[in-house]
């Protein structure tokens, strides 16, 4: 719990450190370790990062697993509840089953996140199997009568209570008939069991009682947003979040959940989603009456002071708005052309607009604008940037009103000019990308593995690469699982 305070306070090196050396010899070191390499992992996507927390998570484990009563965890329980009787059970043993059920469940997050070929579905599916059944076990020993509480019987209870509640809530928000099948096989979700179970978690002052907070704060300021209706409990988010911000003030986790809450209520200055406000503003014409009575250079130049660090890493959309604000530290900022249409690249919005052809022709007009309004201006050392990112964003236009040809020459033009971008390197690789999304469109798939490979081979350190590199793997796996003529579903759904 002291490194895990490290970790709260924004010493992730220190927590890291207090804990490595115990992480062979004690269940929750090994596991508070692995878990902080995970949070880093979730937050950066990136994936040596994915690799390294797999596996130490793989080794916490095993940590787990000494400690573990030399027999089958269902045995072990089932024998327990019917025999009526603590004896052959230790409280060590108990933590133990608990510890690894929660190293299984991280495990098979890991596994999710890292690959996408069905027999890492599989390996954690049966991960994620097993975890819920250990969890059912053991909630079943606390609602005993015969339950004896000991000595640290909250941080026991406080592990079940965030698996039951995770499990439930998470399950209850599949759809029906997902659900339906997941219950022929043994699961159950029911979101106001889950709910309760993630309070009284949260409440508890126990070593899991921040973890059960993460996850309500994560359901009801974004999940609910997400995969359900919008109609997120925000109050109740920011009662579990104040004693938390009035204990960790500058808590980076704390803090981005406290930015979330603001930005639910409509309070876009308090939120830091200033990149995106002065983006906005930016593409407000001089005549124009502009809201907010915020001056958009201003705003961009305070984006670099508002960077947040989480698990000690940066976020990479963060670090990508910053990139994109520096042009405006100069006396004289050369302006970003359509900034807004560029962060929809980022978030692939073109693959959800495109659905909408009158939508999609008011984009490509707004960027027809802004390329005449660049031929107009006098030229900077970033006018080939601003170019190609005007022509990676119109091909995405073009091709979603089936204009196809025209698409290809502007995904063609990126290449093209290649050597006369400076600083939006992470334009070439994915007009690669489109370029190949857009043959395998027409079952050119011999054609667009080159590309794709290209663009995976010959790119490194440029912005969003992760997110770009998780693109081009699925439009690989498409292009050489998919037959032939089953190509143009497959590619679609990847773009």
């Amino acid at each position: 719990m002291a490194a895990l305070d490290l970790f709260l306070s924004n010493k992730f090196s220190d927590a890291l450190a207090s804990l490595q050396a115990k992480t062979k010899d004690s269940m929750y070191h090994a596991l508070t370790y692995a878990t902080i390499l995970e949070m880093q992992a979730m937050m950066t996507f990136d994936p040596q990062d994915i690799m390294n927390a797999g596996n130490t998570m793989k080794e916490a484990q095993a940590t787990c697993q000494k400690f573990r009563k030399k027999s089958t965890v269902a045995d072990s329980i089932n024998n327990l509840v019917h025999r009526q009787s603590l004896e052959n059970f230790t409280e060590e043993e108990i933590h133990a089953e608990i510890c690894y059920a929660e190293c299984l469940l991280q495990r098979a997050a890991l596994t999710f996140l890292q690959d996408e070929n069905m027999v890492s579905f599989i390996k954690g599916g049966i991960k994620v199997r097993n975890s819920y059944q250990t969890y059912r076990e053991l909630d079943s020993l606390i609602q005993s009568p015969h339950y004896v509480k000991g000595e640290n019987h909250l941080h026991f209870e406080g592990g079940v209570k965030l698996g039951v509640g995770a499990f439930n809530l998470t399950l209850s928000m599949f759809p029906a008939r997902i659900l339906r099948l997941l219950e022929f096989v043994g699961f159950s979700g029911n979101k106001e069991r889950g709910l309760l179970q993630l309070q009284e978690g949260a409440s508890s002052y126990s070593f899991r009682s921040v973890l059960c907070t993460m996850l309500l704060l994560c359901y009801h300021t974004f999940m609910t947003f997400v995969l359900g209706t919008g109609k997120g409990n925000v109050e109740e988010a920011e009662r579990l979040l104040k004693p938390y911000l009035a204990r960790y003030p500058k808590g980076a986790i704390f803090l981005f959940f406290a930015g979330r809450i603001e930005t639910l209520k409509g309070n876009i200055d308090a939120a830091t989603y200033i990149y995106m406000k002065a983006a906005y503003l930016s593409m407000f014409g001089p005549d124009d009456c502009s809201p907010f009575g915020d001056n958009e250079v201003e705003l961009f130049r305070i984006v670099p002071s508002l960077k947040l660090k989480i698990a000690g890493k940066s976020l990479p959309t963060e670090k990508f708005a910053i990139r994109k604000a520096r042009r405006y530290l100069s006396s004289n900022p050369i302006p970003l052309p359509v900034p807004p249409l560029e962060m929809m690249y980022i978030w692939n919005g073109y693959a959800v607009i495109g659905q909408c052809p009158n939508l999609t022709e008011g984009m490509l007009e707004t960027l027809i604008e802004a390329e005449e309004t660049l031929a107009r201006s006098s030229a900077t050392e970033l006018l080939a940037d601003d170019q190609c990112v005007i022509k990676l964003l119109k091909g995405l236009c073009l091709k979603h009103l089936g204009k196809i040809s025209e698409a290809e020459g502007h995904f063609n033009y990126i290449y093209l000019n290649e050597k006369k971008i400076k600083y939006d390197h992470y334009l070439i690789p994915n007009a690669l990308l489109e370029l190949a999304l857009l043959y395998l469109d027409q079952d050119r798939r011999e054609e667009a593995i080159k590309l794709l490979e290209r663009a995976k081979q010959n790119y490194k350190n440029y912005s969003m690469e992760t997110r770009t590199h998780f693109r081009i793997q699925a439009a690989l796996h498409q292009a050489k699982s998919a037959p032939e003529n089953g190509m143009h579903s497959g590619a679609s759904a990847v773009s």
